[in-house]
């Protein structure tokens, strides 16, 4: 299994310019949806090692969390060409995480 890499925001905002598409994937550490759904994150990685995954505590970019209006935890934000194209809430199953991914 791959170790999705701990970005700042500043790294997120350089990966939706630098990358056609990347991931963001926020979370709490006391959320168990979170941890479910990390281990969800952790297998697109792996399967899609050439995408771009982030992760981030979002206690610690609240900013972000503003700014984007992130509504709960876990999320999963989806950009493709600089724009975000999905806020993904409901992580339902690995094959729901690819088709939103595309």
């Amino acid at each position: 299994m791959t170790n999705i890499e701990n970005w700042t925001r500043e790294q997120w905002e350089m990966s939706k310019e630098d990358a056609r598409q990347s991931i963001f994937y926020l979370y709490t550490p006391l959320c168990g949806t979170c941890a479910v759904a990390s281990k969800m994150v952790e297998v697109i990685a792996a399967m899609k090692p050439e995408l771009p995954i982030g992760k981030a505590d979002l206690n610690y970019v609240e900013d972000l969390a503003v700014d984007y209006e992130i509504e709960s935890v876990p999320c999963l934000l989806i950009q493709k060409d600089g724009e975000v194209i999905h806020k993904v809430y409901a992580f339902h199953s690995i094959p729901h995480l690819l088709e939103k991914i595309g």
